[in-house]
Formats: structure tokens, C-alpha cells, sequence
């Protein structure tokens, strides 16, 4: 029996949906202070327990299951790390503002949290993760407090946009972009449901490495796609 080719709508939706071919998982660190062998560019995910942030990784990665998902928040206690494309490493940090861990996971986890942004000279980027639906918490202000002292560019990722209509997304982005103090073309709208924004922020996270390479480290600018 004879294949047909694929048509062009479905070779454009395999591209949308392709995947990082060249990730792999390299280590999950309790500390911040980790060594990785080659030395390159690192881009961090960071967000609310519950944003998503597990989903979103496996779909910039093109891959279901690299980084674990659970109907539990905050079960990322550590610093996982992935290879990109022998380019570049994708941190993904724990989540912070998870009520029912305990006092003392909580401060440990945020103890984490700073000190990677705080001290991690090869941090060229963050990725933070905000959910379109609700209004910046408490946890997530300081979070942007944090990320603009640090001085390295974010990008704000907006999740799950599919639940909510499509003609409110744009007020949604504009009162959280004014909520955390970024411009509005530094966030991207995301649904893994809907594939969308993926592409976006692959590119968006190749460019931050490419400007890491050109400062050294990373730039004083805050955002990423400028």
C-alpha cells in the first residue's frame, strides 16, 4: 500500500510540534551550586507551583514525559537540568508558593530558589511562568522583585490560555504585564493544549543564549526579545 505525503498543513504542525532532538537530562541538584561539563548558557523556568511549568517544559522540548508532571504541586524540590542541542541548559527550578508543604520546605525551597538567581553566573535568562487566569499572587510580586534585582532578561511566559476566550487574552497580558512591571511584548501567551507559543519561546530562549555569548554571561537588559 502507498503512503501519501503528508500535506503542508501537516508538515507546518510537525514543525510547530517537533521536538529538541538533542535534550537530555542531566542531574537534579539540591544546591545551587552545581557543576556542568561543558560550560554553557543556562536558561531557567521558574514559576507558582501549579502553573504549568512541568507541561511547558515537556512541550519545549518536543517530549511527553522528560520532565515530570503530578496532580500534586510542588513536587520539584531541586534543580533539574536538561541539555538543549549541546547549546545551552534549561534549569527548571521548584515551584514556590505551594500552602500545604511545610514552613520549613517552603523556606528551603525559597532559600533555592534566591540563591540560584542570585549567584548563577551562567544564568542568561529567565522564563517565568504566570497563569493568564488569575492576577499576580504575593509570591509571584516577589518573585519579580527578585528577577529585577538580579538584572538578568525574562521572559514571561503566560499559561494556559486555553481556558479562558480568546478575545480576553489581551487584557489578561496587559494587566499582569502592568501587575509585575515588564512590557507587555516581553510575554508570550501559551497553551499546551493548544500548541500554542511554543515556537515563540524556543526562539526567544535562542536568542538570550545568543546574547549571553556576545556579554559573557548575560545582559543587564530585562527583556528577551528585544
Amino acid at each position: 500500500m502507498r503512503h501519501r505525503a503528508p500535506s503542508a498543513a501537516a508538515r507546518d504542525r510537525a514543525r510547530e510540534e517537533g521536538s529538541l532532538s538533542g535534550t537530555t537530562f542531566v542531574g537534579s541538584f539540591p544546591a545551587a551550586d552545581f557543576r556542568t561539563t561543558p560550560s554553557f548558557p543556562e536558561i531557567a523556568f521558574v514559576g507558582r507551583s501549579n502553573v504549568g511549568k512541568s507541561s511547558l517544559i515537556n512541550a519545549f522540548v518536543g517530549r511527553k514525559a522528560i520532565a515530570r508532571t503530578s496532580r500534586t504541586p510542588g513536587k520539584t524540590q531541586a534543580c533539574n537540568v536538561y541539555r538543549v542541542d549541546d547549546a545551552y541548559y534549561l534549569v527548571d527550578l521548584p515551584g514556590y508558593g505551594y500552602a500545604r508543604a511545610s514552613k520549613e520546605t517552603r523556606s528551603s525551597l525559597r532559600r533555592l530558589i534566591h540563591a540560584y538567581i542570585e549567584r548563577r553566573e551562567a544564568l542568561a535568562g529567565v522564563v517565568w511562568l504566570l497563569d493568564i487566569r488569575h492576577d499576580p499572587s504575593d509570591d509571584d510580586l516577589a518573585m519579580g522583585d527578585l528577577l529585577s534585582e538580579r538584572g538578568r532578561p525574562v521572559l514571561v511566559a503566560l499559561t494556559k490560555a486555553d481556558k479562558i476566550p480568546r478575545g480576553r487574552r489581551h487584557e489578561r497580558l496587559t494587566t499582569i504585564a502592568r501587575a509585575v512591571g515588564i512590557e507587555e511584548d516581553q510575554c508570550l501567551i501559551t497553551s499546551i493544549v493548544k500548541k500554542e507559543g511554543i515556537q515563540s519561546l524556543r526562539a526567544s530562549a535562542q536568542q538570550l543564549v545568543r546574547l549571553a555569548g556576545r556579554v559573557g554571561g548575560g545582559g543587564r537588559a530585562r527583556g528577551a526579545r528585544e
